[in-house]
């Protein structure tokens, strides 16, 4: 049976004519920033009226590169960019008394990429924010088996650049951090949280706020290293004060080892 042609492009490409454009006679009319096509135009795509447009491109850039690529899931991981490798000679930084969770996190990533490698790579892929500390430890315990990882890293004040063992085409960068954290539960089969600040309470508050008010479906929520997160958060005074139900501190669980935390997301019910 014969295979139905492919409908003919009726309208330029627009990489066309960004070529065209390059092309065009220099003159005062054509040296124009008015003149520039406006997806062409960075001055006017970073304009403040423009903000809406950016968000839609960082949502769609990421969704788009993934999709193309298959990945169906991932196991996320958040913690620390401070908790340094404790094979790292270097001198002894503010959260080195956490390092031992570097070997951990590294650990659990290459659990969960033995799986991914599995699925052709298209579920359970570790995604990580990109940067140092325990991201690095995520997309390095992935690059360990020969898999792959995805990468949300940010724009910030003092640089974040990649870490070196994140797969270099699922690498992103964002300015926006909503569109980043989205990016993280977009995918996600499990959450990975190990010790850490601001950002990783942020993020971890935000996926059980989510669970809990049903808009988004529960999926393990896994917390590495239970005496660091009892000292910093009383959980139970949550309860006691009647600002959560005392069954909201279930979509959390306690994990101790890598192997522990895997058997758990491995054992999660599908859907």
């Amino acid at each position: 049976m014969r295979e139905p042609s492919q409908p003919r492009r009726r309208f330029p490409d627009a990489r066309e004519d960004v070529a065209r454009w390059d092309r065009t006679p220099d003159t005062p009319q054509t040296r124009s920033p008015s003149y520039r096509l406006a997806f062409n135009d960075g001055d006017f795509l970073t304009r403040e009226e423009l903000r809406p447009v950016r968000l839609q491109l960082e949502l769609l850039k990421p969704e788009m590169a993934l999709a193309e690529r298959g990945i169906a899931s991932t196991v996320v991981m958040f913690g620390s960019a401070r908790i340094p490798d404790p094979a790292d000679p270097g001198p002894a930084r503010p959260a080195s008394g956490l390092a031992r969770w570097y070997d951990v996190a590294r650990e659990f990533a290459r659990l969960c990429t033995l799986k991914a490698i599995s699925t052709g790579n298209h579920d359970y892929v570790v995604c990580t924010g990109g940067g140092p500390g325990i991201m690095e430890a995520g997309s390095r315990g992935a690059d360990d088996e020969g898999g792959v990882s995805v990468s949300l890293n940010i724009v910030l004040p003092h640089e974040q650049c990649p870490n070196l063992y994140g797969t270099p085409e699922l690498s992103f960068n964002f300015h926006y951090f909503a569109i980043r954290k989205m990016h993280f539960l977009m995918r996600a089969r499990a959450i990975a949280v190990f010790p850490g600040g601001f950002g990783t309470l942020d993020e971890l508050f935000e996926v059980m706020t989510l669970v809990q008010t049903g808009r988004m479906k529960r999926l393990p929520i896994l917390l590495f290293g239970d005496d660091f997160w009892h000292k910093v958060i009383d959980w139970q005074a949550l309860v006691e004060a009647g600002t959560v139900a005392p069954g909201d501190l279930g979509l959390i669980t306690h994990v101790a080892s890598a192997a522990e935390a895997w058997r758990i997301v491995d054992g999660w019910p599908a859907g």
